[in-house]
């Protein structure tokens, strides 16, 4: 097969707010090639990442990402690894390359599988997809009531593991802080599995960060969320050495080196991956595995569709041991919407990944039109980038025509 397209759609909601809530808007990816088709999701600004794409070279170590994609092979596995490898040494100097790539590279597993007749999961080595507990993925609440109410919905939805994570935690004083970690406990129950993630608030403030130690082991917190940022290795490990509430982080990683750097170095008990961050489901896979071999707990990192859920279960499916999940609940009508079939839970409150064909979620082209961005990219009046109106391939992005162009 040679790939012949590869389109954009740019989605978003009528108003995007400050909330730090990721399905607000989405770039899903579209890739078509010998007769197939194949879906993924970046997950970063739109924009930039389709510029990323489309921008005229600056030099030869800076090339626009569809001049190593557009008309290549695509026969297996090593070619994905292959065209991975290539975007990484001719557009070094484009870093929002590794994120345009993601949702690609997610598109090539899909069509792939699809091909192949096979889901994703048994690509990558897995005889079977384990069971996974998802936990319920939502913001603490402004209040400490609010986060209250939000543990008893999420306990009452049959939820048995949730995250909190940023809205007020570590902005203000620390009995603040210390009110929503007994809330988030009471809501929860005293068997809930609570997670708390603060979104790199503390920087590299090791001192802060520890001053909140005591409450969260006193509410039996399992790991504590990216606390610093993401490459502060050295701050996650003296945090860790300090905590018995494990150091959990991982999402910020554009490569499988920033990954490894925190397992090896920063002394992380689970390490969150994002598929549509860290250059796709290839190089999480690799993460998966030397954290397996490291006796650390690999969980999968998304905040958005349910096309992006279960490109984020591929990498670890059949790691029986991994069973924790991120399982967002509080997603817009954009992301809902995106996808024609959604990831249930079964009757035991358990998800797997899908059995179907490469990701096994189909999009649903309405919910494209309904929430796309028109856009166009032109340089000296030249269109480098047109999101046209129609929904066959070709018509909204980039062919194996332009590179020559």
């Amino acid at each position: 097969m040679k790939i012949e397209t590869v389109d954009f759609f740019y989605l978003a909601m009528p108003e995007i707010t400050t909330a730090a809530d990721g399905s607000q808007d989405a770039l899903v990816v579209r890739v078509a090639a010998g007769g197939h088709v194949g879906w993924g999701e970046c997950e970063a600004a739109p924009l930039p990442s389709i510029a990323a794409f489309v921008c005229p070279m600056s030099h030869g170590a800076c090339q626009p990402v569809r001049n190593s994609v557009l008309g290549q092979r695509l026969d297996g596995q090593q070619d994905i690894i292959r065209i991975a490898a290539q975007i990484e040494y001719d557009s070094m100097d484009l870093l929002q390359a590794t994120h345009t790539w993601s949702g690609i590279e997610m598109a090539l597993w899909d069509l792939l599988g699809k091909a192949r007749g096979e889901p994703v999961w048994k690509l990558l080595g897995y005889d079977r997809s384990c069971r996974k507990t998802p936990y319920a993925s939502q913001l603490f609440g402004d209040t400490p009531q609010e986060t209250l109410e939000r543990g008893r919905r999420s306990r009452a939805d049959g939820f048995r593991a949730v995250k909190f994570g940023w809205g007020p935690i570590g902005r203000g004083a620390l009995n603040v802080d210390v009110d929503h970690l007994v809330a988030a406990r009471e809501g929860l129950g005293a068997d809930g599995i609570l997670l708390v993630d603060v979104g790199q608030i503390f920087g590299e403030d090791v001192e802060r960060a520890s001053e909140r130690l005591p409450a969260l082991e006193a509410a039996r917190a399992t790991w504590l969320e990216e606390p610093f940022a993401a490459s502060a290795y050295s701050e996650y490990a003296a945090l860790a050495a300090r905590s018995t509430v494990k150091m959990a982080g991982g999402e910020g990683a554009h490569n499988f080196h920033m990954a490894r750097n925190l397992i090896d170095f920063g002394g992380i008990g689970y390490v969150q991956i994002d598929c549509g961050r860290i250059g796709g489901i290839g190089p999480a896979k690799r993460v998966a595995d030397h954290a397996r071999a490291k006796g650390v707990t690999y969980v999968n990192h998304t905040f958005t569709s349910n096309l992006a859920l279960s490109a984020s279960l591929q990498p670890y499916a059949g790691v029986a041991e991994a069973t924790l999940c991120e399982f967002p609940v509080a997603l817009q009508p954009l992301a809902v919407e995106l996808t024609a079939n959604h990831i249930e839970r079964d009757g035991n409150g358990e998800i797997t990944a899908p059995e179907a064909p490469g990701l096994g979620v189909e999009i649903d082209q309405a919910a494209l039109d309904r929430y796309r961005v028109d856009i166009e990219i032109s340089v000296g009046g030249r269109t480098l980038f047109s999101s046209r109106a129609g929904g066959d391939p070709g018509k909204a992005g980039m062919t194996a025509m332009d590179v020559a162009s």
